[in-house]
């Protein structure tokens, strides 16, 4: 039977190549304005989604454009469910203009870390996802509690693990600017997903391994080399006999 994954990298953030991605992934989430985005950059992004069949998702996060959305802000998880709304109606506005079906919800940065691990701000984010539509997925990273409040929603969920990012022991990501944080090498990145996606683990950066279960696979945007990585990890995906779609697109 063939294997599936879903590869996706964040979009319309004004600092990537974005056309040179597009055409190696099957799903984008999308910056709405928060800590990037403006309608411009969204419509570019979902014309983009669009001439190559990529399934088009929204990344909400904290506004804060200084910190690209990775500083956490002190916000309540009502404050928190308005935002991720407001963002998200931002998006979904684009895409019905250009007729294109929004397909989930990703947070962003310090507000995807901040739901992962604190079950009210889950609880805020799935509910503004179910209220503005019960069919979107949401992006989560694999085994958080943002995993386990979709679910408790009745949302389908998307576990998310990254190519190039380093993870604890806990199977959580290795906090920004800490030493193992982001993997620079390609073929350090390739051994990594491979590892995830046959073995079912993750080498954590102080040593050992840790459970993970993939459903999609994230590629940063905002990397320098990121065209080339995207490149690079579709090629590998294929030759590891992987059929690359986005979730629902294999049913």
């Amino acid at each position: 039977m063939t294997e599936h994954i879903d590869f996706n990298c964040d979009l319309g953030e004004g600092c990537g190549d974005d056309a040179a991605i597009v055409p190696c992934i099957s799903s984008a989430s999308i910056a709405c304005g928060g800590h990037a985005g403006s309608e411009q950059s969204m419509r570019e992004a979902v014309e983009l989604c669009r001439a190559h069949g990529v399934a088009v998702g929204a990344h909400p996060s904290f506004v804060d454009r200084e910190h690209f959305g990775r500083r956490e802000l002190s916000m309540s998880p009502a404050a928190i469910h308005v935002l991720v709304t407001a963002q998200t109606r931002r998006l979904l506005a684009v895409c019905e203009q250009a007729s294109v079906r929004l397909r989930h919800v990703k947070p962003h940065g310090a507000l995807y870390n901040r739901a992962a691990r604190d079950r009210d701000v889950a609880d805020a984010v799935v509910a503004a996802v179910h209220a503005l539509d019960p069919q979107l997925f949401v992006y989560a990273l694999a085994g958080s509690e943002l995993v386990h409040a979709a679910r408790a929603r009745g949302l389908q969920v998307a576990e998310e693990v990254f190519a190039e990012r380093g993870y604890t022991a806990q199977g959580r990501l290795v906090p920004r600017g800490q030493p193992g944080d982001v993997i620079e090498s390609v073929n350090a990145a390739m051994a990594q997903v491979r590892t995830m996606l046959r073995d079912g683990q993750v080498e954590a950066v102080g040593g050992g391994r840790v459970p993970i279960h993939a459903d999609t696979l994230c590629l940063h945007g905002d990397r320098d080399d990121a065209a080339a990585f995207a490149r690079a990890l579709h090629e590998t995906l294929r030759a590891e006999g992987f059929n690359i779609a986005a979730p629902g697109d294999h049913a």
